[in-house]
């Protein structure tokens, strides 16, 4: 049993029979009254976010959760499917667990499934990854980099914002938390 004075970042707690990830916390002592702890938490399986507060020192649950390096083979229907990238062994991820991360991964890429007795609970893609863009608008004469922004296809099918002078068959790197446009590929 864990006390709130173990709480970090990617700590997940089991709360009313559901896992939690801490996103954000912060230990607060105020001048008077007893010392608490503010936490951001998001519901592993629905993603539902909500701001929870512990009295210092409360005894609370936490989860094991085992983190493996995976590979993205394809996707099968509704599902994705990975492989260990130690063991060569496959296992099948529903579209609900992915979730957003489908718009960014590619076969082949790298990433870390996060698993609890089992069950893969979410989907960690590298910080940013490169795709080619498959349509875009054409820019005209003149547009510069430091103009208005077009939107541009990527080759997952996901739409993102590029600047105008980006043509398509560029290859662009792209934040996989925000979505947004980091810069051109060069080879």
């Amino acid at each position: 049993m864990a006390t709130t004075n173990d709480i970090r970042n990617g700590t997940v707690l089991v709360l009313d029979g559901q896992l939690w990830q801490v996103i954000e916390f912060l230990h607060v002592k105020p001048g008077k009254g007893g010392a608490f702890v503010r936490t951001k938490i998001r519901n592993v399986l629905t993603g539902k976010t909500v701001d929870r507060t512990f009295n210092a020192g409360t005894k609370i649950d936490t989860a094991t959760v085992d983190r493996g390096d995976y590979q993205y083979l394809y996707q099968d229907g509704d599902d994705y499917v990975f492989m260990d990238t130690s063991t060569y062994d496959q296992i099948t991820v529903p579209a609900e667990t992915v979730g957003d991360a489908s718009k960014f991964m590619l076969e082949n890429l790298d990433v870390i499934v996060a698993m609890h007795e089992g069950t893969p609970l979410y989907i960690e893609l590298p910080a940013s990854v490169e795709l080619e863009v498959t349509y875009t608008e054409p820019g005209l004469q003149g547009d510069r980099s430091s103009g208005g922004t077009k939107p541009a296809t990527v080759e997952t099918g996901h739409q993102i914002q590029v600047p105008l002078f980006l043509e398509q068959g560029t290859k662009v790197k792209v934040d996989t938390r925000t979505g947004e446009y980091l810069g051109r590929v060069t080879e």
